[in-house]
């Protein structure tokens, strides 16, 4: 720098040597050369003071954005729950608001990124709710979720998740075999339960406890009624055989009733 300053200089006395050679040719008189030559240095001197304001002006704006960027990572590790942040105090002060502005940048991508995750659970909460008739996770959307949160509602969410494969698969089972029992006696569904349970599409079947609970109750009943059915048939089918014996009924006869 020093160099470069002395060039400065040295460019600047070649600079009035040549104006004043100039003056000399062209003959201009001394009174108004030194006019010139104090033009000359005003001109000099306004330039340099421009540039000077101007780069006291950008160490304000660095000074400020070092302010803001502290006071935002203060902010933000309070909303993430960290640590407090330490600057290298020994940098220079450009080399401080890069830093802290780079910083800021990555715990503002952190805090999206969190948002981002707890909105797409919530929506997953909520979808899952709706089918299994279940409570929403108990979590405050008002502030920024710390990772252990996020870590426990990805495990609920994955349990829920769990809880509507088992439901809906049992729900298929007894479904199936539901419509067969009612097949095999012949019941039209009467209720908007049973409706709702022999309805074509499944997704509409709100899987929530008490309704598998019916579920299984509505089975054992259809099971109930068929095994009742059967203890019947077994009766009457002896009473007829008995009736035969009594009658002396021929074979051939009694094939043709069974």
């Amino acid at each position: 720098s020093e160099v470069l300053a002395a060039e400065a200089v040295t460019c600047l006395n070649r600079a009035m040597a040549a104006l004043r050679d100039i003056w000399e040719e062209i003959g201009i008189p001394e009174e108004q050369r030194l006019e010139r030559t104090d033009t000359v240095r005003k001109h000099i001197k306004s330039l340099l003071d421009m540039m000077v304001a101007e780069e006291e002006s950008l160490k304000e704006r660095l000074l400020k954005s070092i302010v803001l960027c502290r006071k935002e990572l203060d902010t933000l590790c309070r909303e993430l729950q960290l640590g407090p942040f330490e600057t290298e105090e020994e940098s220079t002060i450009l080399q401080m608001e890069k830093n802290l502005r780079t910083c800021v940048e990555v715990l503002q991508k952190q805090k999206r990124d969190r948002k981002q995750e707890l909105k797409a659970l919530q929506e997953q909460d909520r979808a899952l709710c709706d089918i299994l008739c279940t409570p929403l996770f108990s979590i405050d959307t008002n502030s920024v979720p710390s990772l252990e949160d996020l870590d426990r509602y990805r495990r609920h969410v994955a349990s829920l998740n769990t809880l509507k494969e088992q439901r809906q698969e049992e729900f298929v089972s007894n479904k199936r075999q539901i419509i067969l029992l009612m097949e095999e006696l012949d019941h039209t569904p009467d209720t908007s339960f049973e409706r709702d349970v022999v309805c074509e599409d499944e997704k509409v079947f709100c899987l929530s406890k008490d309704n598998i609970m019916a579920l299984q109750k509505l089975l054992q009943q259809l099971e109930a009624q068929r095994a009742l059915n059967e203890a019947v048939c077994t009766e009457l089918r002896a009473r007829i055989v008995a009736l035969w014996e009594r009658l002396q009924i021929p074979e051939e006869e009694r094939e043709s009733s069974a």
